[in-house]
């Protein structure tokens, strides 16, 4: 049987191991206590000192270190991009700089670090302000605001080093776009790009999105608002540059290229790349590719990609429950009820799935909160509305104190 390492400990890399474990043998490390329950094996060994037929690397910063450079040089199979790629997201000025080079449609920008030029550059745009810090931030480095106050002090905060340190030293001003927001992610092969089907997720804390930006309460596939003719229009006119760009600067892209997209009046913008899978909408995507999941990436990390997109089915709705405090102060520790003994439901629900986040085990063998995001239930049915009544009886039964949830995740796609 053909092997597979996954390398994270998130809700995405359980989704991933999950779906790879269909066709191969999965190995995930360091994974964490959920994925381990789920009767998929979890080390600690570094991902260098492992051997498989394929690695698929999840979190952003082992991509931006480098590491599919360094397994690449030992000969492995690699979903993922090397650090020059890597610099899409690891840098939004860089990604900026490069969006003009290739001709991409992006909102209009400045990129600063020096507080009076940017607080200068805030009073000549028109509100909504959208502060962006430079480097990685775990998806909670933007501020998206109408409060010309609340952007000058988000824009002290971050060049100060207060919020996130060097990774805030600088700062990227843009102006607000309007329309539908989605998520396209699009499999790379170095030479040809397949999107998989279009994604929303639910950035903001609260419903009606409404409190602090996270790194995502939850997601729906596929999106309704983003026809195929959507989907064309933006391979054509975001990706495809972006493919020639990549080619011109001579970065062999062979992993996930996340476009986020707004669908705005004049055509579809680009807001950002990121450069690997998602969360929370691999645990939406997942699902819906079945035994497929592994030929698709062993061919992308091998660079013979087929144009074809791959056939789905069905429809998948994810609900992520957050620990109390999430994301300013999340607090660890509290018991997790509704959980057997492998981390999923303990009354199953048929086309539910749970992929563990932020868990650990106590000394009795329970499961409790570890992390911001502590769960993402997963609803898969015939039709989005099918998928959200699943997704969310499968929440109502897990519960800890202080649970955080958003309760309105696919309610205007229904």
């Amino acid at each position: 049987m053909r092997r597979c390492v996954v390398i994270g400990g998130g809700a995405r890399e359980h989704a991933l191991a999950w779906g790879l474990s269909k066709s191969a043998e999965v190995v995930v490390t360091p994974g964490n206590a959920g994925i381990a329950a789920h009767g998929i094996t979890c080390v600690t060994t570094s991902a260098l000192e492992l051997d498989a037929d394929l690695f698929v690397v999840g979190p952003e910063q082992p991509l931006v270190e480098g590491l599919a450079d360094e397994l690449r040089r030992q000969g492995k199979i690699v979903v993922g991009p090397g650090a020059s790629g890597a610099r899409l997201e690891g840098s939004k000025a860089f990604m900026k700089e490069f969006l003009a080079s290739a001709g991409v449609p992006t909102a209009r920008f400045g990129v600063f670090h020096d507080e009076d030029a940017a607080t200068a550059f805030l009073a000549t745009m028109e509100p909504p302000f959208v502060v962006k810090t430079d480097g990685l931030a775990a998806g909670k480095g933007v501020l998206v605001t109408n409060d010309l106050d609340e952007a000058c002090e988000d824009v002290r905060a971050k060049l100060s080093g207060a919020a996130f340190g060097s990774a805030g030293t600088t700062v990227i001003i843009e102006e607000g776009l309007d329309g539908e927001e989605c998520s396209l992610l699009v499999l790379c092969d170095g030479t040809t790009a397949v999107p998989l089907v279009p994604a929303q997720d639910f950035k903001r804390v609260g419903d009606d999105d409404q409190g602090a930006n996270t790194g995502g309460m939850g997601a729906y596939a596929p999106m309704p608002a983003m026809s195929s003719g959507d989907v064309e229009l933006v391979m054509t006119s975001i990706v495809a540059p972006t493919l020639r760009e990549l080619a011109r600067r001579q970065i062999d892209f062979r992993g996930v290229l996340y476009a986020g997209v707004m669908l705005t009046s004049a055509g579809p913008k680009l807001l950002e790349y990121n450069v690997r899978f998602g969360d929370p909408e691999t645990e939406a995507l997942v699902p819906l590719y079945g035994e497929g999941l592994f030929e698709m990436l062993l061919r992308t990390g091998e660079g013979r990609l087929s144009a074809s997109p791959v056939a789905t089915k069905g429809f998948s709705v994810t609900v992520v429950l957050a620990a109390h405090g999430y994301p300013q102060h999340p607090r660890s520790g509290d018991l997790i009820s509704g959980l057997g003994p492998d981390g999923q439901l303990a009354h199953s629900i048929e086309g539910v799935t749970v992929f563990h986040a932020g868990t650990a085990l106590d000394h009795e063998g329970r499961f409790v909160t570890a992390g911001g995001r502590v769960l993402a239930l997963t609803g898969v049915g015939a039709s989005i509305g099918e998928a959200r009544e699943r997704a969310y009886r499968g929440a109502a039964l897990v519960t800890f104190e202080g649970r955080v949830m958003r309760h309105d995740i696919a309610q205007a796609a229904v």
